[in-house]
């Protein structure tokens, strides 16, 4: 048996009293502030019942106030889940109170608690609109058991004459409130009096604060009591944990602000990073093959320079200088030409490498410094998804970006300067010989395998919180995780990274490794939560192998660790373009769609790293208090710095979840206005992310439906963004990204103002060339279903490709019951070879202009919808494409193919007089000059 008694340091000590305010406080909250938000946002709803509404009913119910609606039933639920853990204490605290060991009453009041704690969390967390009956077994349970509770609460009462008088009054109140409750409640149910439920409401609330007050007496019980939390070990001293040593210590401001800036250095080095392959991927977009100037994606091989000894000496004495050099590449945007762009942004994230592969080399000697560097340079890509977070999949300090499109290059690049200035203060010169704690790698060779595998995971997966969520997305209804739940993906990298340091003993390096695998395998195997699951996994085991690896690599030589690890990187990060650019690209038919040897090399690269860790640092148990307590004393900054992340990531999360309210253009008119547009990946012709200029247009045409193409960006090469998150929530529009990035397509989106009841992805046959993706959507159109299929054919110089994908897409549209419409890239003139098959019998669908000759590319076709209208736009220098629009009218015949002159056409069915003559900012109606309108 336990002693009664045992020495200790008291860490904690409280009056029993708070137990009781606490538990009264959480569950007014609970209540009234569900009423609050009721009142304020449905107050006529609330206060209708089945027969009445206002004005003769006015004061809502408990059960409509708490259960009917949203979000006053999620104020509610919410205080009442704070509410338990007060109330189950409070039952414990009562019987401690009233135990004695000759009566059994005690125990059966302690049971009745609890079960009416529990009964209590049944009606509250299953509502009357969830299942009626269980609701009311609850709520009957509930009721029954507050009988006995309150009576065993009387009878146990201690000699406390002021919370005797208060209980009994509170109690009499209580089940005299019970009998005009139910008179009223009889008055309108059976006799249906108007008002009666308004004042059956009143007693019903009645009973809710003498319940809750009743149990708020055993404060004046409680504050007799003291509860004291003993430490008889010392556990809470941190003794001989990393944790506990890391917070046990002082806070200094000058160390926060290292951390902070060093940090903030790492962000800088991963924006370039994510930069580089998306400048270079202009070039061969425009130029529609190889340019090369992608040979500039080797620019990341800088380490190999650091072989040089004399050369390696001269930049770790002037790392600073290096430094600072390397902000060419956030310099890069006041240079307008796209080439010398390419160029500023070549050379900063060379000489980034080259920075901080010497730094890290030179700290190696230090475990502290090392082990604070490489965590800044892991928090740094967290800083940076949290703020492609943020900006909707951009980097503010990108090259690509300016103040016109969302750009904070300016204050970015200031902060960068004074982050250089004091993360740089003090450096380890003195090329010291290496950790005689730690042992050099097994072979660096290995090690550098796992450096590139490393990068390239953390860049290809993690540097967008999105990436893994689009790997897993396959349309509606919604199955799976939508970009607002990527805070979840930077929760798993932030959790990953704190194990890595705090939690080495706990959970082994190996252990984490066959982590990674697990999750690689399910994210890239299966879809919806389950895959996202593994891609959870996967992000937190990358994070926390990185300080290992990372670490390992700075304790042998640069050159080759930095050096050939930046090489295989590379290598990876072409192999992983191969896969979908296998049309344009030498050996790519070996590659294509091989998106599963890609990730298998990424784990089996990792793996090598791994097997390479020194035993010291891939077993946490090995490792002596002396390497352990070293790294502690500055480790607590990056800690706060990544809970502050975190926070960010949360509010971001909440303030980007979508409202799915949208309203289409011209409701009244029941118009749907639908449009088709090739954005080229989203950079403009000047090398400008051009989202904001596409939003504009959109918003300007007021266009319902929207086919994006060419919008799987994804990938390193496109900087792992997503056009369409912006887009919709800005726009605010439903929105179906399409076959995701390991689906080996260049992209197909879907934005719709009206609702996506059911979209399906489909792959076309491609033979030859380059994946067909379609999405095939089905849209609640003014309560009318209507289908829409958004789809991209293949390259003129695949033929047979064409021709099959032709009769894959006739037939779907044929056998859609549907009115359809299609938003449409064919590759075919009007009247001949393969519009022929999209266009008649076998599709059953209409050219929204037979007239129109002049086409190769784009096309809208419809079947059981009236066509109003049809326009094309110019499209200024966002992409190489036209827009195309269609006007069509829900829940009428298809007219005919005779034009009318606008203004026969209702006000309401017309395009926007804004894109006549010259249009605004290079969009105005072209080719006709004038839009097109039928009868």
């Amino acid at each position: 048996m336990a002693p009664k008694f045992r020495d200790g340091d008291i860490v904690v000590a409280f009056s029993g009293k708070w137990i009781a305010w606490s538990h009264t406080v959480a569950a007014y909250s609970a209540f009234i502030g569900a009423l609050i938000t009721g009142l304020y946002l449905h107050y006529h709803k609330i206060v209708q019942n089945e027969y009445y509404g206002y004005p003769e009913e006015w004061f809502p119910s408990v059960s409509s106030t708490i259960g009917d609606r949203y979000p006053e039933r999620s104020v509610f639920q919410f205080f009442i889940a704070i509410t338990s853990g007060p109330r189950f204490a409070l039952v414990f605290l009562w019987y401690v109170l009233t135990a004695r060991s000759d009566s059994v009453l005690p125990k059966v009041v302690m049971a009745t608690g609890i079960f009416r704690t529990i009964t209590c969390g049944g009606w509250t967390y299953v509502t009357s609109t969830d299942d009626h009956g269980w609701h009311d077994i609850f709520m009957i349970s509930y009721l029954v058991a507050t009988l006995p509770w309150t009576l065993g609460c009387l009878a146990l009462s201690p000699q406390n004459p002021k919370a005797v008088k208060y209980r009994k009054v509170l109690a009499g109140c209580f089940f005299g409130t019970l009998v005009p409750l139910i008179y009223f409640f009889i008055q309108h149910k059976v006799h249906k009096v108007a008002g009666a439920y308004t004042i059956y409401s009143f007693f019903e609330w009645a009973l809710v604060l003498f319940d809750v007050s009743f149990d708020a007496v055993t404060a004046l019980d409680f504050k007799n009591f003291e509860l004291l939390v003993k430490d008889v070990t010392g556990a809470s001293k941190g003794k001989d944990k990393p944790i506990g040593q890391v917070f046990n210590k002082g806070f200094s401001w000058m160390e926060a602000l290292d951390a902070v800036a060093d940090t903030y250095n790492g962000y800088v080095f991963w924006s370039m990073l994510t930069s580089l392959g998306l400048v270079v991927w202009y070039f061969p977009l425009w130029h529609m093959g190889i340019s090369g100037y992608e040979v500039l994606v080797m620019s990341t091989v800088s380490p190999f320079l650091l072989g040089i000894g004399s050369f390696r000496s001269l930049v770790v004495q002037n790392i600073r200088t290096v430094h600072l050099l390397s902000l060419t590449g956030l310099l890069a945007f006041l240079v307008r030409s796209p080439v010398l762009r390419l160029f500023c942004v070549g050379f900063g994230i060379s000489t980034s490498c080259l920075a901080w592969s010497a730094t890290l080399h030179a700290e190696r000697s230090r475990p502290a410094r090392l082990e604070s560097k490489i965590m800044a340079l892991s928090l740094g890509l967290v800083l940076s998804s949290v703020a492609k977070f943020a900006f909707q999949t951009n980097n503010p300090i990108w090259a690509i970006m300016h103040a016109q499109n969302g750009g904070w290059n300016k204050i970015g690049l200031s902060i960068a300067v004074l982050a250089i200035l004091r993360s740089t203060r003090r450096v380890d010169t003195s090329g010291g010989s290496l950790d005689p704690i730690a042992k050099t790698s097994k072979t660096p060779i290995l090690t550098a395998l796992g450096v590139g595998g490393l990068f390239f995971g953390m860049h290809s997966l993690l540097s967008d919180s999105s990436t893994m969520i689009l790997w897993v997305w396959d349309g509606f209804p919604v199955r799976g995780p939508i970009a607002a739940n990527g805070v979840l993906t930077i929760m798993a990298m932030g959790i990953g990274l704190f194990v890595s340091i705090f939690s080495r003993e706990t959970v082994s390096v190996r252990s984490r490794f066959l982590l990674a695998g697990t999750g690689a395998f399910m994210v890239t195997c299966y879809s919806h939560w389950t895959g996202y699951t593994g891609a959870l996994l996967l992000a937190f085991s990358l994070m926390s192998l990185s300080t290992t690896i990372i670490g390992s690599a700075a304790r042998s030589s640069p050159a080759v660790t930095f050096g050939l690890g930046f090489l295989v990187y590379n290598l990876m990060v072409l192999a992983h373009v191969w896969v979908v650019a296998y049309a344009f690209v030498p050996g790519g038919p070996y590659l294509r769609e091989h998106t599963d040897w890609i990730m298998t090399a990424t784990i089996l690269l990792i793996g090598a790293g791994v097997y390479a860790t020194p035993k010291d640092t891939s077993n946490g148990k090995s490792r002596t208090k002396a390497s352990y307590s070293s790294p502690q004393k500055t480790s607590s900054y990056y800690v706060y710095i990544l809970f502050l992340l975190e926070l960010l990531a949360v509010a971001q999360s909440y303030l980007r979840f979508p409202t799915n309210d949208y309203v289409p253009y011209h409701k009244d008119d029941k118009v749907l206005t639908a449009a088709i547009w090739t954005v080229h990946f989203s950079l403009d012709n000047d090398m400008w992310s051009s989202e904001h200029r596409m939003r504009d247009v959109i918003k300007e045409l007021e266009i319902d439906v929207i086919g994006l193409l060419e919008t799987d960006t994804q990938r390193i090469i496109m900087g792992n963004r997503d056009t369409t998150q912006f887009l919709a929530e800005d726009l605010g529009m439903y929105v179906d990204y399409g076959p995701g990035p390991n689906k080996h397509t260049w992209g197909a989106a879907l934005l719709s103002k009206f609702p996506i009841l059911n979209s399906t992805h489909h792959l076309l046959p491609s033979p030859v060339g380059e994946l067909a993706p379609a999405i095939h959507a089905t849209l609640d159109a003014y309560g009318e279903l209507v289908d829409v299929v958004v789809f991209h054919s293949g390259q003129e110089e695949d033929p047979e490709d064409r021709r099959l994908q032709s009769e894959y897409l006739a037939k779907l549209m044929h056998d859609s019951p549907r009115p359809t419409i299609l938003l449409s890239y064919l590759v075919t003139k009007p009247l001949e070879g393969n519009y022929n098959t999209y266009v008649g019998e076998k599709s059953r669908m209409k050219d929204i202009d037979p007239s129109d000759w002049d086409r190769w590319c784009e096309y809208i076709l419809y079947k059981g919808l009236k066509r109003t209208g049809y326009a094309r736009v110019s499209r200024s220098t966002i992409t190489d494409t036209e827009i195309q629009l269609g006007k069509f009218v829900i829940g009428q015949p298809e007219g005919s193919n005779a034009r009318v002159n606008e203004d026969q056409i209702a006000e309401g069915l017309r395009f926007p007089s804004l894109f006549k003559g010259e249009g605004v900012r290079g969009h105005r109606y072209h080719v006709f000059d004038e839009p097109r309108y039928f009868k």
